[in-house]
Parts: C-alpha cells; structure tokens; sequence
C-alpha cells in the first residue's frame, strides 16, 4: 500500500466507503445509457429512433452524442466528488465506464469542452480536459485542444433550457484549425447547448463530423 493511502485512504466517489476510488457496489447500481436511444442526441427512450421530442426541430452542429451512464443520483454523486471535489482520481474511472460502453469513434482527434479558468484554478483540474486525455490514450486517437472559451460567461447550472442555449451561443472559439472527424469530450451532457456551441465553433474551423462522447447523459 502506498504511504499516501495511508495518510489520505482513498474513497469511494460515490458513497465515500474507504476502500477503492469506485466501489463494487456503487459501480453496480450506476445506471448505463443503453439502446434503444435517439440516434442523434443519445436519448434513451421505449424504441429507437432518428430525431428525439428533445432534439427535434434544433440545430444541432454535432452529429451524435453518447453517454456511458444516465445522470441519476449515483452519477450526480460520481461528477460532484470528481469535478468540485478535486478527485483527479476519477478521471480514470470515468474513462474506463465510457470506453466500456461507448466504441471508439472513427475520427481524426479527441478534443474537450473548455472549462471556465477561474472554476479551473480553483478546482485545480479541469475534468473534461482529463476525460478526454483518458480516451486518446484508450483509444489510441490523437488528442488536441481545439477551442477555447471566451471570459465572463455565466454558469449554466440552474439556468432554464432557452437561457442555457443563448448563454454559450458564443461561448466559444477554435484555437486552430480543425480536422475533419472530431471526438468532442464533456463530463455531462445536460441539454446539448454547450456541445452544440463547442461543434458549431469546430464547424467554423473545418470540422465536417463532430461527435460528442460524455461521462453522463441527463434523461427528461
């Protein structure tokens, strides 16, 4: 056992027992986002199909979106520990249910949703920057950072859809240019409007595919 785990033991981020970074147990009870789902935006639903309720009649700049979990309690409990708890730790954890559940997709690099600097420097880490350089790794893609986020954009936590979908429409800007086939990374996908904002910008920038690959996937 190394000296650090017996200063700091390492906890379950789910349930906090002492023990493993995810215990069997939560790892158990999480929920997976399986078919049948939307075949753009990834939504679960009773049987398959193209367009979702959620998705249908948006302009959507991605060409599908997959999640390994659905954000239930258990996944929410899972993202709070790694993202405001400065669990780098689960970084890999998170990577290893993505790539159990999701295939490799066929692109030319694995980029990441850019965080906000000032929550970055406070939580130390920014966890889909992390996410995302599990997967190259995992699946052997090359991973670049292709955007970045302009200041002073307010949280989308607790904003309504419509406020969420114009708060990010600008939110972001290509570094470089694009790749034609890109693998864009987020921890949670909520309403689509940030990955949507980040695809637009990598659309700008030459991208013609763009799929989305996230942690966790909220269900209405």
């Amino acid at each position: 056992m190394a000296l650090l785990d017996l200063v700091l033991p390492r906890r379950c981020g789910v349930c906090g027992r002492v023990g493993a970074s995810l215990c069997g147990a939560c790892l158990a009870r999480l929920v997976r986002s399986v078919p049948p789902w939307c075949e753009r935006c990834g939504a679960p639903g009773p049987w398959p199909v193209r367009r979702c309720a959620e998705c249908a009649g948006r302009r959507l700049a991605f060409a599908s979106a997959r999640a390994a979990l659905v954000y239930d309690d258990g996944a929410r409990s899972l993202v709070a520990s790694w993202k405001e708890r400065g669990r780098r730790d689960l970084a890999a954890v998170a990577a290893g249910l993505v790539v159990e559940s999701v295939p490799p997709p066929a692109v030319d690099v694995v980029t990441f949703v850019p965080g906000d600097r000032d929550r970055q420097l406070a939580r130390g880490h920014m966890p889909a920057h992390a996410l995302a350089e599990e997967l190259s790794a995992a699946w052997s893609i090359p991973l670049g950072a292709l955007l970045r986020r302009r200041p002073g954009i307010d949280r989308q936590r607790g904003l309504p859809r419509v406020a969420r979908r114009r708060n990010v429409a600008q939110a972001f800007t290509p570094r470089v240019s694009s790749p034609a086939r890109v693998c864009l990374v987020d921890d949670v996908y909520t309403t689509g409007s940030t990955v949507t904002a980040c695809a637009s910008a990598l659309r700008r920038a030459g991208a013609c595919t763009v799929e989305v690959v996230c942690l966790a996937r909220a269900v209405r």
